[in-house]
């Protein structure tokens, strides 16, 4: 019952000792009292059952015990308190960067490399409760699939919807790259992230990637380069009149431009050879860029003593009622 309770006067409990003194001081008033009529001999009652009223003899004396007890309690101001935490997050902002080439059709990924991409990308976003994410998805040009939001169901819906072909073929670094500054440069966030994953190297759009490398860290938006393919060659699947036929091409990453883009942002270069490291790698980049947390604990105190002073103050009329009524006794 008082397992969860505290007291803001604790000391008063101290006055707790008094019950176990007046019990003893009733034991030893009753066993040494006088009774007011006298009989020669008691034998004439032998054989006769106690009334309930004599079983009761003790009750308001318990009682009135019992409500000293409870009151002492109220004194000492018993209280429960409700803990909780607000949370303020500095979140940030990231914009994902999705090649969408016709080499993303690769299967050395399973299904293939753009579809292990979207799993491991949607797996990020459903960890995510704060943060503004965009997509932008990039072949031969870029669009921006999805500008930055928290609306983290209509982003995952137009994840899904991303197939490769929708933009003509080629890979667009550099451009993929300053869209996402676009999306970014006016944000007012602690911290701008992009997360640019491709498997090939830069062979579209009008700006290299090193030059909007250089635009996207005078915006302090840190990159983090992931290039994706086994080492060697891939089966890739090739349509043919009797049906899709599969042919090892080449793996062709430009590490060392994606190396570079990533420092010169200070971010950080990674190399996926197959969907577990793709996995761990967006994990690594979650851990490295977690919201700053501010927790302020707080603890909200429900006064009892009413209760418990009423529950005393009941108990007090209750035995005065008892004592002068059904349990009233003779002078």
């Amino acid at each position: 019952m008082l397992s969860d309770i505290t007291f803001a006067y604790p000391y008063v409990l101290y006055l707790l000792i008094a019950i176990p003194l007046l019990v003893f001081w009733f034991w030893k008033k009753n066993k040494t009292s006088t009774p007011n009529i006298a009989y020669s001999s008691l034998d004439a009652f032998d054989g006769i059952k106690p009334t309930l009223k004599e079983r009761l003899r003790f009750a308001p004396f318990i009682i009135r015990l019992l409500a000293l007890t409870v009151l002492i309690i109220a004194l000492a101001r018993p209280q429960t308190f409700s803990t909780g935490e607000d949370i303020y997050t500095e979140g940030i902002d990231v914009a994902m960067l999705l090649d969408i080439s016709g080499s993303m059709l690769a299967e050395d990924f399973k299904p293939n490399r753009l579809e292990a991409a979207k799993a491991v990308i949607d797996e990020f976003v459903s960890g995510r409760t704060s943060d503004k994410i965009g997509l932008v998805i990039f072949a031969k040009e870029s669009f921006t699939q999805c500008p930055l939001t928290v609306d983290y169901f209509v982003l995952r819906g137009l994840l899904k919807q991303i197939e490769s072909g929708m933009i003509e073929d080629g890979t667009a670094i550099g451009t993929a790259l300053a869209n996402g500054v676009n999306r970014l440069k006016d944000s007012k966030a602690k911290s701008k992230v992009m997360i640019l994953l491709t498997d090939g190297v830069n062979n579209s759009g009008e700006i290299d990637p090193i030059t909007a490398a250089q635009i996207a860290a005078k915006f302090g938006i840190r990159v983090y380069t992931v290039g994706v393919g086994s080492k060697g060659e891939a089966p890739y699947p090739f349509q043919t009149p009797f049906g899709k036929r599969y042919q090892n091409v080449p793996v062709e990453i430009d590490e060392a431009t994606l190396k570079q883009v990533a420092e010169i942002t200070d971010g950080k270069y990674f190399r996926a050879e197959n969907n577990n490291k793709l996995a761990e790698i967006y994990t690594e980049i979650d851990r490295l860029e977690k919201t700053r947390v501010e927790i302020t604990s707080y603890r909200q105190a429900k006064e009892l003593f009413y209760a418990w002073a009423g529950a005393g103050l009941f108990l007090i009329f209750f035995e005065f009622g008892l004592a002068r009524t059904y349990l009233r006794r003779l002078p």
